[in-house]
């Protein structure tokens, strides 16, 4: 079993089950979103005889290049700075190697890189300018990633004084202005925060420069293990990373809990602080069994997935209604 995870709003995730070829739902390739090619051509790679990581990595990389609506590769919302970076993480159940990087620039196949950390390197994750530099190191294209859809986004979002943004706890006022930002030391919220975390992680529609959400981060993003499952998560990083949503779920089947039930308990115990956050859950066991669950919320009643397996023989749309 193997899992990829790849960045930016709404991200494709895939999962190759290759197990005991004996059970009829075996392999399976389950992908988050309606993003029929690349599912279908993680399926096909399969079905050429292709390992689970090839299928894994073939599909996500078909993702990227077609953007998959506009939410998944080069081209995508900028950061503060008006640059575009990609996450990327990809797993191998069976041997627990992890392969990510973050705050990618200039470098296309964000999946690729991704697994080239974990063939050729003893590390799990590479982040900003070293990451750049070990992709070129390794032969990877550098290209520019803002283009001409990313550029009037930035400069709409300027012009709107830098909203939406999720600073809080600055000045000046955040909700008004595109600062420079300090600390507000006068707040008591601010204080109290200081107190409980030491670092901010600060998001927003087009990402605060630096950051990364939950799609490189074993356990938050995604999470495989070859005699379990596997989970991924996809949705509001900032907030599902807090609470490790893809290793929750693979450990609740461990203990022989159905996906679907998976699925939902780790969104349930998201809810019980976050009630109205945007996030999809979708799960796989070993006997290929799936799953998914999401969170009901103004304009979001219904998760869209993909499936592909023996018994459809291609890629399927199939739908969960959010709880």
């Amino acid at each position: 079993m193997s899992i990829e995870h790849c960045k930016m709003i709404q991200r494709v995730f895939v999962i190759i089950s290759l197990l005991p070829l004996n059970q009829a739902a075996l392999p399976l390739v389950i992908s988050t979103w309606d993003f029929e090619n690349a599912s279908a051509v993680a399926w096909s790679k399969l079905q050429m005889g292709g390992s689970a990581l090839d299928a894994v990595e073939s599909g996500c990389t078909q993702c990227e290049l077609e953007q998959c609506h506009g939410t998944v590769g080069f081209d995508g919302n900028p950061d503060e700075l008006g640059d575009t970076t990609l996450d990327a993480m990809i797993m191998n159940g069976k041997t627990m190697e992890v392969g990510a990087v973050a705050n990618l620039r200039g470098v296309k196949n964000a999946v690729g890189v991704a697994r080239a950390v974990m063939e050729y390197t003893k590390h799990t994750f590479i982040v900003g300018e070293s990451a750049k530099n070990f992709a070129e190191k390794m032969g990877f294209k550098s290209e520019n990633l803002p283009t001409i859809k990313s550029k009037p986004i930035f400069s709409e979002w300027l012009e709107k004084n830098c909203q939406p943004n999720f600073r809080k706890n600055v000045i000046p006022d955040p909700s008004k202005s595109c600062g420079p930002y300090k600390r507000n030391d006068t707040s008591q919220e601010a204080k109290t925060s200081r107190r409980v975390a030491r670092h901010l992680n600060e998001n927003f529609d087009s990402t605060s420069h630096d950051t990364i959400g939950d799609s490189p981060i074993a356990g938050a993003g995604a999470y495989a293990e070859n005699t379990v499952g596997g989970a991924v998560a996809t949705g509001n990083g900032d907030i599902m990373m807090r609470f490790l949503p893809s290793f929750l779920a693979v450990d609740l089947m461990r203990k022989g809990i159905q996906p679907t039930v998976a699925c939902e308990t780790a969104i349930t115990r998201i809810k019980k602080y976050y009630s109205d956050f945007f996030g999809a859950l979708i799960c796989a066991n070993t006997t290929g069994g799936y799953g998914a669950a999401c969170n009901k919320r103004p304009r979001f009643s219904q998760f869209s997935f993909r499936v592909a397996n023996p018994q459809t023989n291609q890629s399927q749309l199939q739908k969960v209604d959010c709880f």
